[in-house]
């Protein structure tokens, strides 16, 4: 790592607050390091040339009716943005406006993520949440969904109330139960108490997308029944599974594949190499233990259903996923999932501090790196969050508390830092330096008006009765009222923009409203497993 240049800033306000233990500060210096920013290693106009072809084709090989399940995100695949640097998070969904005169689209849900309020970690909502919020960014890229399936269905309050709020806003919905026999007793599958138990849903168009907010939504499930209900209505149709990860012309052990094992390690999700594509046609592909375990089952309920042999021979070639052709630099892709490798370790450790996953999903991803020779302060930000806190630490000279410290890395690669203070939050002022350097603002200006902060401060002591520490989400409000009086707080806001997409590290488990903050932001967090106050309760 390139030397260290200290810029000193004095802290945003002189307002006279209370001595209070430093949980959360206003970070006095930015720390500049010269780090190589990543280059770009994905082409989105080649994939989208050979991923729509290839669909085109696979359509036209099953009598123009596919129903074609979408593994993975839909939109806003930043996953595969981190991995595939250069990758459009929407690419799909661009891919989709392309076909959508050609295609219906069926969004389906489990009713037990549902019930059980199961989050979507990026955005931080439920995924009931999260498929209404894809019904209406669908509508805005002009594609219209068909159909909601709740699938699994066994009259789950929270479920049945989902299923209300979408009928009343005229969107159909369709409730699948489980399919009983599933997936060894074939007779029972394929039949009136099995698919055919389930409605059928109408569509009309030779292409139709099934999708879902997350894995284990009841996409194969549905894209089976309707097979079932076509075939019985003499339709000819077909079934093939759009893919992203992993790669199957990637080796086994790329980084790229080792990637997503790391972002599945909860759902026990392993590459392997497809035996069955190997057996067929002599060649290496690679799949996940899932696919490759079911595709027995699978291809007998496809021979079931149709009355002739299965058109495929192996998973991989079940699959549709042309994102290895788009790979136009390995070394960046490589370098690239190694940060996510890394990245999903530090959310696991933290979900399990959280009691969120298990010991085992914490220890998959630990084994990841450790089999992969990567080490936490591998990830560039992670040393200068941690030599941030640090320095917190010997300037409070013995007083007590506990002392956070934040680095974020600009996309040129500069890293700065922040740490925090009786003023605010560790990521409060990381921002705050951020937007400064990159404002080239006078060390000695303050964003943040004094009476803005004196008035939160009061609010929060004399009313709420808290930690007068403003966390990021408070210090953007301040900065956004502030710049209204303050032309540098303007400016400083201007730049906020940049900062999406930037990597940062913070050395304790961000509070709600510093990790709220920084997802709006679109800076791609990760933190030290260690809670940022001994308080159980948050509030």
């Amino acid at each position: 790592m390139a030397s260290t240049t200290d810029v000193r800033s004095s802290p945003e306000s002189s307002t006279n607050l209370p001595t209070v233990p430093a949980t959360a500060g206003s970070g006095s210096a930015v720390r500049v390091e010269a780090v190589s920013p990543r280059a770009t290693g994905f082409d989105n106009q080649r994939y989208l040339r050979e991923q729509t072809a290839a669909i085109l084709e696979r359509v036209r090989q099953f009598n123009n009716k596919l129903y074609l399940e979408f593994g993975g995100k839909l939109l806003f695949d930043f996953h595969a943005a981190r991995v595939l640097p250069g990758f459009d998070p929407n690419v799909k969904m661009r891919l989709l406006q392309q076909l959508r005169d050609q295609a219906d689209i069926i969004l389906c849900i489990f009713a037990g993520d549902i019930e059980k309020r199961k989050t979507r970690a990026d955005f931080g909502i439920t995924y009931d949440a999260d498929a209404l919020k894809l019904i209406d960014d669908l509508a805005e890229w002009g594609v219209q969904v068909t159909a909601v399936v709740i699938t699994r269905y066994a009259d789950q309050p929270s479920a049945r109330i989902f299923r209300n709020k979408l009928e009343r806003r005229n969107v159909r919905v369709y409730c699948h139960r489980a399919t009983p026999g599933y997936p060894t007793d074939i007779d029972r599958i394929v039949s009136d108490d099995g698919y055919g138990a389930n409605p059928y849903i109408e569509t009309t168009k030779p292409l139709v997308v099934v999708t879902g907010p997350g894995p284990g939504s009841g996409k194969l499930a549905t894209c089976l029944a309707q097979l079932f209900h076509e075939y019985r209505r003499g339709q000819a149709a077909g079934y093939a599974k759009f893919e992203t990860f992993p790669i199957w012309n990637l080796p086994l052990k790329h980084p790229v594949n080792i990637a997503y094992e790391a972002a599945t390690a909860e759902l026990r999700d392993v590459n392997v190499i497809d035996p069955h594509h190997l057996e067929a046609y002599g060649t290496t592909a690679v799949n996940y233990n899932r696919d490759v375990e079911i595709f027995p089952a699978l291809r007998l309920i496809l021979q079931k259903i149709s009355g002739r042999d299965s058109p495929y021979q192996s998973p991989t070639e079940m699959g549709v996923n042309r994102a290895g052709f788009g790979i136009v630099d390995d070394a960046a892709c490589q370098a690239a999932a190694r940060q996510e490798i890394i990245r999903r370790y530090f959310r696991y450790a933290g979900e399990y501090m959280m009691g969120l996953v298990d010991r085992d999903t914490s220890e998959r991803a630990e084994r990841l790196m450790q089999a992969n020779q990567l080490k936490d302060v591998d990830r560039p930000v992670v040393g200068p969050a941690r030599r941030a806190a640090l320095e917190a630490e010997e300037q409070a000279k013995g007083h007590g508390g506990i002392f956070c410290g934040a680095a974020l890395q600009l996309h040129d690669g500069r890293i700065i830092t922040g740490k925090n203070s009786t003023l605010m939050h560790a990521a409060s002022s990381l921002v705050l330096n951020v937007v400064k350097e990159l404002a080239c603002l006078p060390e000695n200006i303050h964003l943040l008006a004094p009476a803005v902060i004196d008035s939160i401060s009061r609010l929060k002591r004399q009313v709420f009765n808290k930690n007068v520490s403003l966390d990021l989400d408070e210090t953007l409000n301040a900065l956004a009222i502030s710049a209204a009086t303050n032309p540098a707080a303007q400016v400083a806001v201007d730049k906020l923009g940049e900062l999406r997409g930037c990597e940062a590290h913070i050395t304790h488990l961000p509070p709600p409203g510093d990790e709220a903050g920084l997802r709006d932001l679109g800076i791609n967090l990760t933190s030290d497993p260690r809670f940022s106050s001994n308080r159980l309760f948050p509030g």
